[in-house]
C-alpha cells in the first residue's frame, strides 16, 4: 500500500512542516523529527481522519517510527 507511505508523508510534510529528506521509514517522530507531545496527539487524530480509523492511545504509544505508522495504518486498513 505505498498510498499509505505517500499519505503519511504528505501529512509530515503539511501539518508538521517535516522537511523531505527527513522522512525514512525508520526516522523516529520524537528523536529524529523532534515532534512534541502535542504535534503527536494531532498527527494521530490527522491520521485517524485521513484514513476513517481509530487509532487507541496504547496503539498510539507504540508507534514510535514512520515504518510503524505506516504498517499499523495498512493493519487497520484490512480489516
Amino acid at each position: 500500500m505505498a498510498d499509505v507511505q505517500k499519505k503519511v508523508t504528505s501529512i509530515l510534510i503539511e501539518k508538521l512542516g517535516v522537511p523531505d529528506s527527513q522522512i525514512t521509514p525508520d526516522a523516529s517522530f520524537v528523536k529524529d523529527l523532534g515532534i512534541d507531545s502535542l504535534d503527536y496527539a494531532e498527527l494521530v487524530m490527522e491520521f485517524e481522519q485521513t484514513f476513517d480509523i481509530k487509532i487507541p492511545d496504547e496503539d498510539a504509544e507504540k508507534m514510535q517510527t514512520i515504518g510503524q505508522a505506516v504498517s499499523y495504518i495498512e493493519g487497520k486498513l484490512k480489516r
